[in-house]
């Protein structure tokens, strides 16, 4: 049976991708880093023997390692890491002459540049023998050469970081048999949330979660006969540099 590990699963673009491997048979290890939401547990009940919750912090290593020591008690080997996690730190088009809270930066950079390392670092022995790959979701904010945006940006930034970090680790894992996928999910629409016991949209979009899931698995799961060259394809199927 395939496994997977997914960060970000409590909602959105993580459940959905969760859903999706489900649907095709897979073992999920689903992430879970907002206790107080039960999304998780309601797709669970669909799939009782495939799905496993495990509580998840890309921020902390020790966290990573104690989700790996599950992975390896319970399917004994890993195919996939999936890495959904974002953190937004400061989302304000920020003057960079003005003033802004430095400690968003911490925040995205940490859980997008570093959760990414993090993850690669603990769980690439427990993926000898399986499909070797780490599936990331990026996005076009952190690509330089495309940036329209005017505003600072910790979220844009600290995606910058992870595709650089992203070709580093390609370089050096490629050669050894492990694999990539660098996915844009477009601007995707958060569904309505429970805030203070009212139902409340935290933003639009032009993707519903499902949708740009729906596209992500495929790219995720298929063999490419150019694994040795690294592009960043969005839920479109259309090539972005990153």
């Amino acid at each position: 049976m395939n496994t997977v590990v997914i960060t970000g699963a409590d909602r959105n673009i993580g459940l959905e991708m969760c859903r999706e491997f489900l649907k095709r048979g897979w073992k999920v290890f689903a992430g879970k880093f907002v206790m107080e939401l039960s999304y998780m547990e309601e797709l669970q009940k669909e799939y009782p023997d495939l799905m496993e919750i495990v509580p998840l912090d890309c921020t902390s290593l020790e966290s990573i390692q104690a989700v790996a020591a599950i992975v390896k008690e319970k399917a004994g080997k890993l195919d996939m890491v999936v890495h959904n996690a974002a953190g937004f730190g400061s989302r304000g088009a920020d003057d960079i002459c003005g003033e802004f809270d430095f400690s968003g930066f911490q925040v995205s950079y940490n859980i997008n540049a570093l959760g990414a390392m993090r993850l690669v670092q603990t769980f690439m022995p427990l993926m000898e023998g399986g499909k070797k790959r780490f599936c990331i979701t990026s996005s076009e904010a952190g690509v330089v050469s495309v940036s329209h945006r005017d505003g600072v940006s910790s979220y844009g930034m600290s995606k910058t970081a992870l595709n650089m970090a992203l070709r580093l680790m390609f370089n050096q894992l490629q050669p050894k048999g492990f694999s990539f996928r660098i996915y844009h999910p477009g601007w995707v629409r958060s569904p309505k949330i429970e805030r203070d016991g009212e139902a409340v949209q935290v933003h639009g979009g032009k993707f519903d979660p499902w949708e740009t899931a729906q596209s992500a698995v495929p790219q995720f799961i298929e063999d490419r006969t150019w694994e040795d060259r690294m592009v960043m394809l969005d839920n479109e199927g259309a090539a972005w540099p990153f």
